[in-house]
């Protein structure tokens, strides 16, 4: 899509909204309205050869490994500080595929919209994932849309897969973890959950909190030039959090992980939330931060890598891998003491992404 193009559609809503200001049923019956709704916002929105076919599917031209994730969108509210259900949708998606070590290619969408659903927030949600889809360079190349009776679908739902190529000598996975592996984390964890907590809660701070939503591949990318197959494993840490993501890691690889509490990066206004809501912060929600287990030898240059990138300039090491105990992640606190930190056991904050 040009410039020009695409300021044209962010000026306002391609729907005639006088005529439909809201979603109908017929939206998704297939017929006239389906056609109005998918070809002129849309088709418009995401407009790139491969969807212009406007086939059931997308003919990809691809060779070599592939990487390939599918996950779905339910986040309330739909709007929040630092991103909405449709910019997360693009980097949830986008960043899934990079932890596999692969550059993101092409991605689709499908929306599960409610009838009455505002037409005007809905342009609002699929402008910002063409805007997200745009500046990660992947285009939106296949998708679907259906519409539920009203009550019974929440505004929208947003289902999206995307499919990534592997380089050659690019092997992430968690059975390549060794004693020793040093573990790198992004920065400053929590953000996305209580930003959304914030929002349903109805809290003010003096600093704005914002979600870190935001496309990683670009930070990933800078690692694996630099680290290569010393990356053993990518990883972000949504739902659950760090604490849930390093046990997982540590469950599969069958070594035990250790990580400081002084070393992890979290702002303060969000430590301060925390202890309000009687949060963990290790079990909170990220949505643009970075995981990666390397080989000891190649640590200190990762780090570089990742603080090269704007979203990486508080990178730290925060942990190391080790014999024992396995499949545990312990922690060594601000004050000298140890504890396990255990896979969370329900969910802290529901529809967070």
């Amino acid at each position: 899509m040009s410039e020009s193009t695409g300021a044209a559609f962010t000026a306002a809503c391609p729907i005639p909204l006088s005529d439909y200001p809201t979603v109908q049923m017929a939206h998704g019956g297939g017929g006239r309205l389906s056609q109005m709704l998918i070809e002129g916002l849309f088709v418009k929105a995401f407009d790139n050869p491969v969807l212009a076919t406007l086939h059931d599917g997308a003919v990809l031209d691809l060779n070599g490994r592939l990487a390939f994730s599918t996950d779905t969108f339910v986040v309330r509210p739909l709007f929040f500080p630092g991103g909405n259900i449709g910019s997360l949708a693009v980097h949830g998606t986008v960043n899934d595929v990079a932890m596999c070590g692969a550059r993101p290619v092409a991605i689709s969408a499908g929306f599960i919209l409610e009838e009455g659903f505002p037409m005007e927030d809905l342009w609002r949600i699929t402008d910002s994932m063409r805007r997200a889809a745009q500046e990660a360079g992947v285009p939106v190349v296949t998708g679907d849309t259906k519409v539920v009776d009203r009550g019974k679908g929440d505004g929208v739902y947003i289902n999206t897969t995307g499919v990534g190529e592997i380089a050659t000598g690019i092997d992430v996975a968690s059975e390549r973890v060794r004693p020793g592996d040093k573990i790198l984390l992004s920065g400053a964890i929590a953000e996305h959950g209580i930003a959304i907590m914030s929002v349903r809660e109805g809290l003010e701070f003096e600093t704005a909190l914002e979600s870190d939503s935001a496309n990683l591949y670009p930070l990933v990318h800078r690692v694996l030039e630099r680290a290569g197959n010393q990356v053993k494993v990518l990883r972000d840490p949504t739902r659950g959090g760090i604490a849930s993501a390093l046990n997982e890691i540590a469950a599969q690889a069958g070594a035990g992980i250790r990580i400081v509490e002084s070393a992890i990066p979290l702002a303060e206004e969000v430590r301060g939330a925390c202890e309000i809501l009687g949060f963990d912060p290790l079990y909170v929600a990220n949505e643009g931060k970075c995981l990666a287990i390397v080989a000891p030898e190649a640590a200190e240059a990762a780090l570089d890598a990742m603080r090269a990138d704007p979203l990486g300039r508080e990178a730290a090491i925060i942990g190391e891998v080790v014999e024992e105990p396995p499949g545990l992640v312990v922690l060594r606190s601000r004050i000298g003491g140890e504890r396990i930190v255990d896979m969370m056991s329900g969910e802290q904050l529901p529809r967070i992404c």
